[in-house]
């Protein structure tokens, strides 16, 4: 593997890592990347394999605390629109 490629596959990394921090899951890193890095999805997917191997306790973590916050984020928004449809039947009931 040559210098330019080794430095690509090390950008690409450091692009996956960005997405890590915005809580992306690999389909959603890998539409970002192609979108606006111009990488093509298999080397993405490539990449993020070899850091799932490399880092398996890492992406369990945060496969287990993604979904956490996504059930967190269901569960916020049941309440808001509870809360939503008490206030109006209250508003209906003053009226």
């Amino acid at each position: 593997m040559g210098e330019s490629s080794a430095s690509y596959i090390r950008t690409v990394q450091h692009l996956i890592e960005k997405c890590l921090i915005f809580n992306m899951t690999k389909e959603e890193c890998m539409d970002a990347l192609s979108k606006h890095a111009n990488i093509k999805p298999v080397i993405t997917s490539t990449v993020w394999k070899e850091l799932e191997k490399e880092n398996k306790e890492f992406f369990e973590t945060y496969a287990r605390e993604r979904e956490e916050r996504i059930t967190e984020m269901e569960t916020m928004q049941r309440i808001q629109k509870m809360l939503e449809e008490t206030a109006a039947r209250d508003a209906d009931n003053e009226g």
